[in-house]
């Protein structure tokens, strides 16, 4: 006998389980929705499993290493510190378990209903769910994407053995002794860094003119001289070319300026940006607005081109953040829930876990005068800061960007240690519509690297205490 595939009913569909669609699902069924959430791989999605998380990991895990052969200044002598690479990835993947779990738990505890399998959208109430035994369809009202992105792979550079995306650079079993990154931007400089730490002799090609492009140059100064530090080989101009496999390695070809050179290394690490994962959804079938790369076209709240399906992270316009992807997550519920959630991104940060870190909110300077602004600016350096001094980490600074008729915060900027957790204060200044004046007023305890900001401030009014 053949049982017929009956469709299950739901309120809102999600496709797809990272930090866009799990946080979709939960705030869905908070606001009292039926709640369906589809994942085709593993919960958490790249973020949690192959991203933001392990990559966070594997990086302290090198700071601290770093820091156990560099601390005789601050009177801590280790003559025989030593690297235990696997103890690194099982205390990374224990950090993804755990996180991963909780995301099951918070799903199941909100009553939303976990399927695995692949999604193809029939129509615009209609959805089949494919796994390798059958195929089930599920009816909705409402359904939002949320599938992310992946690695992209350039000719002469397949992914193998010895040609890696980020998912194999953060898997390998054995501290490599060469690596070849290829691209400069945030994920490239991260993974770079992290494995020179660990003793890595590495090279960043990069085909711009800098790396980090999307910082200030200020702030990625700061990073190159410390990457230089650490013997990191940083090529600019440069286009990689080709990647061949030898007994024991990888040979990389690329030119620089019309020069032709090549390097050797164990393995290549490819990080040129990343593809929406919207193919093979049936998306095009239903009339849904993409660009030419995939980019699915969204309103201000995450609603496509068709009225009952919403889009979020990494497959809409905007840099590809999981904080994004989650704050698009809510809107988007919201939305479906009849409330008037519009997405704003100018208190939007971007953080970079580089040696200083980096982090960006709202406008910098040359982009709030391209707007229009009459703009002043506040810039206080870690070096006169009592706690930075205190944890010999003075390289740095955190500038603000102020409307110069009222003193309004339009933007701000940090580069230094702590930058990824500095920048929440002046994110919620710039939402909130704070001034100079107010983060100044606002009494910051002493000695922290969160007294940087109120100095930078008192630099806004002029009227700074502790630099001239």
């Amino acid at each position: 006998m053949v049982v017929g595939d009956f469709p299950i009913e739901t309120d809102t569909i999600v496709v797809g389980a990272g930090p866009g669609g799990y946080v979709a699902a939960i705030r869905a069924a908070q606001l009292g929705q039926k709640v369906t959430i589809v994942e085709k791989d593993v919960l958490g999605g790249v973020c949690l499993n192959v991203g933001c998380i392990p990559s966070k990991a594997l990086i302290s895990s090198s700071h601290r290493f770093h820091q156990a052969q560099h601390s005789e200044d601050m009177g801590v002598i280790t003559e025989d510190v030593k690297l235990d690479f696997s103890k690194v990835q099982s205390f990374k993947d224990s950090v993804v378990k755990k996180l991963t779990g909780g995301v099951e738990g918070l799903l199941k505890g909100n009553k939303v209903e976990i399927v695995k399998g692949e999604a193809y959208f029939v129509d615009e109430n209609k959805m089949k769910v494919m796994d390798d035994k059958q195929s089930q369809t599920y009816e909705f009202k409402n359904a939002i994407i949320a599938t992310g992105s992946r690695p992209i792979e350039i000719p002469g550079f397949k992914f193998g053995k010895r040609v890696l995306d980020s998912t194999g650079a953060l898997a390998l079993e054995e501290k490599p002794e060469k690596l070849v990154v290829i691209g400069g931007g945030y994920i490239g400089s991260e993974l770079g860094t992290a494995y020179a730490n660990f003793g890595t002799e590495v090279t960043i090609l990069e085909g711009a003119k800098d790396i980090l492009g999307g910082f200030e140059k200020q702030m990625t100064q700061l990073v190159k001289k410390n990457l230089k530090k650490k013997g990191v080989k940083i090529e600019t101009q440069a286009m990689a070319k080709e990647a061949e496999e030898t007994d024991d390695g990888v040979k990389v070809t690329y030119e620089v300026k019309g020069e032709t050179k090549e390097i050797e290394a164990d393995y290549v690490l490819v990080t040129v940006g990343r593809r929406p994962n919207t193919d093979e959804l049936g998306l095009e079938e239903l009339g849904i607005k993409m660009t030419d790369k995939g980019i699915v076209e969204v309103d201000k709240q995450s609603r496509t081109s068709v009225k009952n399906i919403f889009a979020i992270g990494d497959i809409v316009p905007g840099l590809p953040l999981a904080h994004k992807a989650s704050y698009e997550a809510k809107v988007a519920a919201e939305a479906i829930a009849g409330e008037k959630s519009e997405v704003d991104y100018l208190g939007m940060p971007a953080v970079c876990f580089t040696e200083p870190e980096l982090a960006t909110v709202g406008y910098n300077e040359a982009d709030a005068k391209e707007a229009g602004f009459e703009v002043k600016t506040g810039k206080f350096p870690f070096a006169a800061n009592g706690r930075a001094l205190g944890l010999n980490e003075t390289d740095g600074f955190v500038k603000l960007v102020s409307r110069k008729e009222d003193g309004l915060l339009l933007g701000a900027q940090v580069a230094g240690t702590g930058a990824s957790d500095i920048i929440a204060e002046l994110g919620l200044a710039v939402e909130t519509g704070m001034t100079a004046e107010d983060i100044a007023l606002t009494i910051h305890a002493h000695p922290t690297l969160g007294e940087i900001p109120m100095e930078a401030a008192d630099v806004v009014l002029g009227k700074p205490i502790h630099t001239m």
